[in-house]
This record gives C-alpha cells, structure tokens and sequence, in this order.
C-alpha cells in the first residue's frame, strides 16, 4: 500500500488535510470522494514495505465475512473496486493483515485489468477451486452478488459441520490426554516407591507385580530410547501418511472402521452433495462441477469414483447410470439424482440430500459423544485401576509372600 498525504474540500466547504492509504493515486481519489471529501492535492508520502514472508492463512470466517459483505455491497450498486478498498480499509491491520495482504493484492489486479476470479486464482490457498469456479460462472452470467451470497452460505454451512465434528472429538481427546498424564505419574513417581518397599521382602513378586516395576525401571531408565521411539514411530507414520500411497490406503480404511466408517461415508456424501448442488446452481459445466467435487471429497477412494463417474459422463452417459455403477454412492442418492434429471431440478434434489445427511451426521455426532463418555471413563478407570492393583497385589498376598521368605 502507499500513504499519500491530501487537501481536499468537504461538503460544507471546508479545507480539510489528512493522511490516505491506497494502493495508487486512483485508488485514493476513489476513496477520498466515497468519504465525500472533493480532492485539491495528493502527494505521494512512501510505500509501506511488506514483509518477504506475507502470511497467506486467512481465518475461514474472516473468509466468510469477507464473502458476505462483498456479496451485499455489490447488491447494493457498489463497484467491485471500491467494494474491496472498504472491506480493506475495515479489516484489522494486526488480527486480519493476511486478508489485508490478499485484498491488496486482489484489487490491484482488478484495476490493472484482471477479471475477478483470475484475481483470485493467484491465491490457491485462501481461494480453492469451487470459490473460484463459482465467481467466474457468476461474473459471465452477471449474478456476482447471488453467487457470492450462495457462497458465504455455503461456508458458513461447512464450517459449522466441521466444527460440531471437533467439539465431539475435544473430550476424548482430553481424557486420553490425562489418561497419559496418571499413567506416567505413576509409573515414574509412585511405582517406584512400592518396588523398594517390595523389595524388602525377599520374595517373588506377583507377574502383574513385577512387570509394572520393570516398565516403571526401563521407563526411568531408558527414557531416551522410549522417547527416541516415539517420535520415530510419530514421524514414519506421519510421512506415510502424507505420501499417495499412504493417502489412499487411510481413505480405505476409515471407510471400513466399524462405528465411525459410516460417518466418514456420510460427510463425504453430504460434501458431495452440497457441493455439487452449489456449482451446477451457479451455472458451471457439469464436467467442470464433477473435476471439482472430486478434488474437493477429502477422500481418495470417493474422488476416484467421481473422476470415474466424470468420464463416464463425457462418453454420453447419464449422472444417475454413471453413479450407479459406482458402490460407494448410497441408493437414495441415485434416486434423487435420477428424479431431479428427469425433473431438471437435479440441484434442488441433491442440497435436499445434503440437509438430510447433515441431520444424519449430527445425529450420530450425538450418539457417538454420549457412547464416548462411559467408554472413557472405563478406559481410565482401567488403566489406572490395573497399575493400582498391581501395586497392591502382593499386600493381599502377604501371607503367601512372608511364607515363602521364612521357608527360604
């Protein structure tokens, strides 16, 4: 951005001066007359100098507010150049500058003659695929506003599910957590202080017994190689996790777990959904909407079936006769598929199964949060209840130990 220092008359008739922030002269004689203020002079003050490493992360709702007051402004009648200087100007500098960055960025383009959705292609990591796709096809078909109204919708509604999906993970993570903590206090505090007493009696010691003494002594003992381990074991499954193959057998797999397999089956399904309901919607090519959905599943084995249904597609076949041939696409879709390209109304039916999905999917957040808490508890009551009667087993077997060590 530069700063450029004004005089300008206000509508009273007043002089008045100031400073202006802008990202050429244009842009600040734009500004300045949006504030109601007739520009006398404008001088060039300096450049701001941006850091080499510019943070691209941008809060996702930052990103939807940013959509949702785009979208009103130019409903409004506001041009696109001076709808984006004021959502700069309003961002925070300090807890917004990646959006202040990107929004900079964005209208500078805009203004040097770049359409709107190429602009934002030059930020992949803050725009995907679909945002993108769906401001080109509103801006040829004139509907920007709608679209991007359709838009901030859309993420406000994925944000949400993502958010439910956290919070029903927050409480097992926590007690697994304090699990850890008990346990290791245990073992490195209290374990040893059983064992040198235990080891006055001269005598054997229960297996449960002495098998916690000896993790209790290794653990003290040979930290280290215990902790080496551990990250050796977290980073090799980390890197193969994030390599293709690794990629596509985890997708596998979390489909085929017993309880939460088919609430993966049904986030996807629902992502799908909606998603596809969304593009086809705003008017984007069907072929185009199959390449994005595909990308945007967030599971190998349902975007392989998608590119598979998408070429399908272009070979002259029907959505509902391509999707059928592939199982991991449930019958009730396809019969709502198949109704809405009879009736042509194939976004409706899909975004209908996408409300139903989300029920579904917060039903069953529910039910698993609920089953979670007992679970938990028996989890922690086991673990800490096992070291504890370890520790006390050979007290219960007093007799049987002060025996065997008088007969020795």
């Amino acid at each position: 951005m530069i700063t450029f220092s004004y005089q300008a008359r206000d509508a009273a008739g007043r002089i008045v001066s100031g400073i202006q922030e802008a990202l050429n002269e244009d842009n600040a004689v734009t500004s300045l007359m949006s504030r109601g203020l007739m520009v006398l002079s404008l001088q060039r003050k300096a450049t701001a100098r941006h850091s080499r490493k510019k943070s691209t992360k941008v809060k996702e709702t930052d990103l939807v507010l940013f959509t949702r007051q785009l979208s009103t402004m130019i409903e409004a009648g506001i041009s696109l150049v001076q709808a984006l200087t004021a959502l700069y100007e309003q961002a925070d500098p300090r807890r917004q500058a990646a959006l202040r960055a990107v929004i900079s960025d964005i209208t500078a383009r805009v203004q040097g003659g770049e359409t709107f959705h190429e602009s934002l292609a030059k930020h992949p990591r803050v725009f995907n695929r679909l945002f993108i796709s769906m401001v080109k096809a509103g801006e040829h078909g004139g509907l920007l506003a709608e679209i991007l109204d359709r838009l901030a919708g859309f993420l406000e509604a994925s944000a949400r599910l993502r958010k439910k999906i956290k919070s029903a993970m927050t409480y097992p993570v926590i007690v697994v957590c304090i699990a850890f903590a008990i346990t290791t206090f245990l073992i490195v505090r209290v374990v040893p202080i059983f064992g040198e007493i235990f080891a006055d009696f001269g005598a054997k010691l229960p297996a449960p017994t002495q098998f916690l003494i000896d993790v209790s002594n290794f653990v003290r003992g040979e930290w280290y190689i215990l902790l080496a381990a551990m990250a050796g074991a977290f980073f090799g499954v980390r890197t193969f996790l994030r390599s293709t193959r690794g990629k596509q057998l985890w997708d596998r797999w979390k489909l085929k777990l017993p309880v939460f397999g088919p609430l993966v089956h049904k986030i996807c399904m629902s992502r799908f959904a909606r998603t596809f309901a969304q593009l086809i919607r705003s008017g984007v090519p069907i072929l185009e909407v199959l390449d994005i959905v595909g990308g945007s599943s967030g599971n190998h084995v349902v975007e392989t079936s998608i590119k598979e249904v998408g070429a399908d597609v272009e070979k002259g076949d029907n959505l509902s006769v391509s999707l059928s041939r592939k199982s991991i696409f449930p019958p009730m879709l396809l019969r709502m598929v198949a109704a809405g390209e009879a009736t042509g109304k194939i976004d409706t039916m899909l975004e209908k199964m996408a409300d139903f999905w989300d029920e579904e999917i917060e039903a069953m957040l529910d039910a698993l949060t609920s089953l979670i808490e007992p679970m938990l508890i028996v989890f922690l009551g086991v673990i800490v209840g096992g070291i504890v009667i370890a520790m006390f087993l050979p007290i219960f077997k007093l007799n049987e130990v002060v025996s065997q060590n008088k007969s020795n």
